[in-house]
């Protein structure tokens, strides 16, 4: 056996472990950690669980058991009580970002194509134990045909696969789907009007097919029942009187189920 086919059968195996750790969802890119842990270690989920907190209309809070706090949709105004290390915005909407994130945050993701001609956003990143990158939807507008308005963030947190699906509009294609591989909790908005239409949202509930479904954008007065009508034939549907739920393999429903959260604001 050669020295050069030895070799190559070392870089096969070295790529394989490697992207390993990341093979649940999809594969990320390593980053080394930086900056500071805001998060109580009261609060900190179990290895292997992940904390999901509704702080109020898009913006969730995730964080994984070696502390990593991210929040989706950040705008200033909802806040989960702390400085996040990762936040998303999925669009340039005012609801769903600011322009004066606080300097301590490790990673600031924007989902929107910010200057014509330059293509789609892509990020990847990876910070201890998640691992966060978006898939560019709602392409070709604004007058930027090659650009995007809004991104799919998905969030890995050891084996849980977390997607927000932030402003989509319109049905995933099948390479969208590639990039947003396989969800076990799937943040859908249920407005009903500016974002997707409540049988749009049925559609593309199915074309993922997570095990958890979470409402979120939905102030708007009968969006929360319209949505409820529509799923209902297919799902079981639950209130919950809490903003935080702690999830593991264990309790994770084998079929796909929605639960209503409360918004709560920052964290308690």
């Amino acid at each position: 056996m050669s020295i050069i086919f030895k070799f190559s059968v070392f870089l096969s195996w070295f790529f394989f472990v490697s992207q390993a750790a990341f093979a649940a969802c999809m594969l990320g890119i390593s980053e080394k950690p930086k900056g500071f842990n805001f998060v109580s270690a009261k609060k900190l989920p179990a290895e292997g669980s992940v904390l999901i907190h509704y702080v109020g209309h898009s913006s969730f809070l995730i964080v994984s058991p070696k502390g990593v706090s991210a929040v989706t949709d950040y705008n200033g105004v909802h806040s989960p009580g702390f400085v996040p290390e990762i936040v998303t915005m999925n669009n340039s909407h005012e609801t769903h970002y600011t322009d004066f994130p606080e300097p301590q945050i490790v990673h600031v993701l924007r989902g929107w194509s910010r200057k014509i001609g330059a293509g789609p956003v892509q990020h990847r990143v990876k910070l201890r134990d998640m691992a966060v990158w978006n898939v560019p939807t709602n392409l070709g507008v604004y007058g930027d045909p090659k650009g995007n308005r809004n991104s799919i963030f998905v969030f890995q947190v050891g084996s849980f696969c977390i997607a927000h699906l932030g402003h989509l509009d319109h049905l995933l294609s099948r390479d969208q789907l590639l990039g947003v591989g396989r969800i076990d909790i799937l943040f859908v908005p249920i407005d009903g009007s500016s974002t997707l239409s409540h049988p749009n949202a049925l559609a593309v509930i199915k074309q993922i097919e997570p095990k958890l479904v979470v409402p979120m954008h939905f102030r708007f007065l009968g969006a929360p029942e319209s949505f409820m009508a529509t799923v209902a034939p297919f799902w079981k549907i639950s209130s919950l009187e809490t903003s935080d739920i702690i999830l593991s393999r264990r309790n994770l429903p084998r079929r796909t189920e929605v639960i209503f959260l409360k918004p709560g604001g920052p964290l308690k």
